[in-house]
C-alpha cells in the first residue's frame, strides 16, 4: 500500500518538474521537501561530532587519573593493614617480655603465646632464650622456627631495646623479630611467615584485582599473593616496607591494563558518525529515486505478481465469510472447467461441488467459519463442468488484509486424482508382492513342509492298517478301535491344519483388518516353523507379556513373522553365538512391540543403511525383497519395522504396532 501511495504521488508530479528542485505552482516558487530533509543529516552530524568530541575530552582527562589514584589508594590500604598486623605481633612480644620480667609464671606466658599463635596463624613460633643466648623453651614445641644469629647479635651489642628487632627475611618468606628481656636476663623471639600473612590479611577484593608482592632490594620475591602473573607493562605501585622489615618493598600490580575505553569510544563514535552519514545520504537518494520510479515499479510488480499467479499449477480461490468467491486464478478455472467471470461473485452452493457430497461440503464450510482464523486442510471431490469427478486436496488459510483484519479465506486446491490412483496401484502392487513373497517363502520351506505333512500322513496310514488287521483277525475290541480311530482323526486334523495354513498364505486376498491377539499369532507362527527350526538346529523361545488386541490382518502379520524368524534361523546357520532364537511380545508407550532376536553374525555396517531397500540382501541366493515386503506390510498397519544390533551378538528386528484405539485408522 505504501508503494501504491508513492506511485500515486509520483504520477501527480507534472511533466518536466521532476528534475527541477523548484517547481512553479500558481506563479510562486515551491521549495521541495528534499532541500529541507538534506539539512537534517547535516545538523545531526554536527551535533554528534560535538558530543563525541566533548565526551572523549572529558574521559581522557579523568580516566588515567582515576586509575592511578585507585591503585595508590589500594596499595596504601594494603600497606597499613600489613603494618598493623606486624604491630600486633610486636605488642604481643613486648608484653611477654615485660610479664616475664615481672615474675609471671612460664606456664601462663606459654598459654598466652599459644593463644596468640592460634588466633594469628602467620606467627609460626615463639622461642625463649637464656642469658647466654641458648634456647630454653619453644612454642608450639621442639623444632620451632628461630633465628639464632639475631639473638647472638642482640647479645653481642647488649642493647636495651624497647621494641622488637627484625632479622633478615629467609628464602621461604619467614622473618624473626626478637627482644631482650629486661636486665639482659634472656631473650624472646617470634617467627612470622610473610606468605601466610598476605593470604590472611589481603582481602579477596584486592587479590581479584592486583598481584601483591613483598620484594627484597634486588627484586627477589619474598612473599606474594596473586592468582596469575600480571604483565610487566601493567600499572603498579611500590611502597617501602622498611621499617619494619629491612630492605623490603611492597608492590601491588594490576592484573589488567587500563581498558582502552577512550580508543574504543573514539572508534565507535567515528563508526557511528560514518554510518549515520551514509544512512542519511541513502535516505536522500532513495527518496529522490522513489519519486521518479514508483509508478513504473508498481506497474512492473503488479504485472509480475499477476504473471506468477497465472503461471501456478495450483488452483487459488479467495472467498469472504459468506462463501462468496472473490478471486480465482487460471489454474483453478482449468481445474473445474468454469471461467473466472462465471465464478467471481458466486455464492454457495458452487457449481463445481459434487452433488452427492453437498451436505458434507456445506457442513465443512460452516465449521470453517466457526473455527476462527485457523488454517485447515481436507480432501474432497469436485465435479468438472464436463461431468468428470476429480479428487482434490484443499488448504484453507485465513485471508488477512493490510490492516490485519480477517476478511475471508484463501484456498489452495491441488488435483490429487492421479496421486490417489497411483497410491491404489502401489497398494495393489504391494499386495501382489506380499503374496509373491509368501509363495517364495513356501517354496523355500517346501521340503520342511513335506516332512511335516509326512508325519501325520504316516501316522494315519499306520492307524488305518492296525484297525484293518484287528478287523480281519476278528479280535476287534470296540474300546481299542475307538482309541485308534481318535488318534487317526487327530493326525488327520493336524495335516488339515497345516494345509489350511498353506492355503491362507497362498490365496490372493484383500487385507482384512480385525481385532486379533498377537500372542496367538506368535504361538501359531512358532508352531508352524517348529520343523524348520529343527532343520536349522535352532531352538525357538517365546517371551510373551499381556498386550491389548490390535486391528491387523492376521495372515499378513504371520507372513512378517515367518520371514523375520526364518531370516534369523538362516543367519545362525554358519556363524552363531548361541542356538536360541527369541520372539518377545511387550507393550511400550502405547505400542505393541514384537522383537525377533537371533544369535547370528549380525548385519555389516555397509548393508545396515539399505537393508530395507529393494534387492538389498546378504544371502547368496536371495532376491532382496523379503524385508522390503515386511516393511510395506507393517507400514500398512501404521507401524514401524526397525533393527538394531543385539547386546550378545546377532540382530534384533523390532515390529511396533499401535494398540486398539489408534489402529482403527489403519484400516482406512
Amino acid at each position: 500500500m505504501a508503494q501504491g501511495k508513492e506511485a500515486r504521488a509520483a504520477s501527480a508530479v507534472p511533466p518536466g518538474a521532476e528534475g527541477d528542485p523548484w517547481a512553479v505552482e500558481g506563479g510562486r516558487p515551491r521549495l521541495r521537501r528534499l532541500d529541507l530533509l538534506s539539512l537534517v543529516p547535516l545538523v545531526a552530524i554536527v551535533a554528534l561530532v560535538a558530543t563525541v568530541g566533548a565526551l572523549v575530552w572529558a574521559v581522557s582527562r579523568s580516566e588515567a587519573e582515576q586509575a592511578r589514584v585507585k591503585l595508590a589508594t589500594d596499595a596504601l590500604w594494603v600497606e597499613q593493614t600489613l603494618r598493623f598486623q606486624l604491630s600486633v605481633d610486636e605488642d604481643m612480644l613486648v608484653r611477654l617480655a615485660l610479664d616475664a620480667a615481672g615474675g609471671v609464671p612460664p606456664q601462663a606466658l606459654d598459654a598466652r603465646g599459644r593463644l596468640h599463635i592460634a588466633n594469628n596463624p602467620e606467627l609460626l613460633s615463639i622461642v625463649w632464650y637464656d642469658a647466654n643466648g641458648r634456647p630454653a623453651r619453644a612454642l608450639p614445641g621442639a623444632g620451632a622456627a628461630s633465628d639464632a644469629d639475631l639473638v647472638a647479635l642482640l647479645r653481642r651489642t647488649g642493647a636495651q631495646a624497647t621494641r622488637p628487632v627484625y632479622g633478615a627475611v629467609g628464602a621461604d618468606g619467614r622473618v624473626t623479630l626478637a627482644l631482650p628481656l629486661p636486665g639482659q636476663s634472656g631473650y624472646v623471639s617470634a617467627t612470622v611467615a610473610l606468605p601466610v600473612m598476605l593470604d590472611r590479611h589481603v582481602p579477596w577484593w584486592i587479590a581479584e584485582q592486583y598481584g601483591v608482592r613483598i620484594l627484597a632490594g634486588d627484586d627477589r620475591v619474598l612473599a606474594e599473593r596473586q592468582r596469575l602473573e600480571p604483565d610487566l607493562a601493567n600499572p603498579s605501585h611500590a611502597i617501602s616496607f622498611d621499617p619494619p622489615i629491612r630492605g623490603t618493598l611492597l608492590r601491588i600490580t594490576a592484573y589488567d591494563a587500563p581498558a582502552g575505553f577512550r580508543s574504543a569510544l573514539m572508534i565507535g563514535a567515528i563508526a557511528g558518525l560514518a554510518a549515520f552519514a551514509i544512512l542519511a545520504l541513502l535516505v536522500l537518494f532513495r527518496t529522490a529515486e522513489r519519486r521518479r520510479s514508483a509508478e513504473l515499479r508498481l506497474r512492473g510488480e503488479t504485472a509480475f505478481r499477476r504473471s506468477m499467479e497465472e503461471s501456478l499449477t495450483v488452483g487459488l480461490r479467495a472467498k469472504d465469510h459468506q462463501g462468496r468467491i472473490l478471486y480465482v486464478n487460471s489454474a483453478f478455472c482449468n481445474l473445474v472447467g468454469w471461467q473466472a467471470g462465471e465464478l467471481v461473485g458466486h455464492h454457495p452452493p458452487m457449481p463445481y461441488w459434487d452433488p452427492a457430497r453437498l451436505d458434507e461440503t456445506q457442513a465443512r464450510h460452516r465449521a470453517l467459519a466457526a473455527g476462527g482464523a485457523i488454517s485447515q486442510s481436507f480432501e474432497t471431490r469436485f465435479r468438472r463442468r464436463d461431468g468428470q469427478e476429480i479428487d482434490v486436496q484443499v488448504y484453507e488459510a485465513p485471508l488477512i488484509d493490510a490492516k490485519g483484519a480477517h476478511r475471508g479465506w484463501m484456498g489452495s486446491v491441488i488435483d490429487i486424482t492421479e496421486a490417489k490412483r497411483a497410491a491404489r496401484l502401489a497398494r495393489a502392487q504391494d499386495e501382489t508382492m506380499a503374496r509373491t513373497g509368501r509363495l517364495v517363502t513356501l517354496g523355500e520351506m517346501a521340503s520342511t513342509l513335506a516332512h511335516e505333512l509326512n508325519q501325520p500322513l504316516s501316522a494315519i496310514a499306520s492307524y488305518a492298517a492296525g484297525i484293518l488287521n484287528l478287523l480281519d483277525s476278528g479280535r476287534a475290541d470296540p474300546a481299542m478301535l475307538r482309541g485308534a480311530t481318535e488318534k487317526l482323526a487327530q493326525q488327520a486334523g493336524r495335516a488339515g491344519l497345516i494345509i489350511r495354513r498353506i492355503q491362507d498364505l497362498v490365496k490372493k486376498r484383500e487385507p482384512q483388518f480385525s481385532q486379533i491377539a498377537l500372542d496367538e499369532v506368535i504361538e501359531e507362527t512358532v508352531g508352524f516353523l517348529a520343523a524348520d527350526a529343527r532343520e536349522h538346529r535352532v531352538r525357538l523361545v517365546t517371551g510373551i507379556s499381556a498386550v491389548p488386541r490390535v486391528a491387523a490382518d492376521r495372515i499378513l502379520l504371520e507372513q512378517v513373522l515367518i520371514n523375520l524368524i526364518r531370516n534369523g534361523m538362516e543367519a545362525m546357520g554358519d556363524t552363531r553365538s548361541g542356538d536360541t532364537l527369541t520372539v518377545r511380545l511387550v507393550q511400550d508407550e502405547g505400542q505393541a512391540v514384537i522383537e525377533v532376536e537371533d544369535h547370528g553374525a549380525g548385519i555389516a555396517p555397509e548393508v545396515a543403511g539399505r537393508l530395507f531397500d529393494a534387492f538389498a540382501t546378504t544371502k547368496a541366493q536371495g532376491m532382496g525383497m523379503g524385508l522390503k515386503i515386511c516393511r510395506s506390510i507393517i507400514e500398512l498397519h501404521r507401524g514401524q519395522l526397525t533393527h538394531r544390533a543385539a547386546a550378545s551378538g546377532g540382530t534384533v528386528f523390532r515390529v511396533s504396532l499401535p494398540v486398539a484405539g489408534e489402529q482403527e485408522r489403519a484400516a482406512e
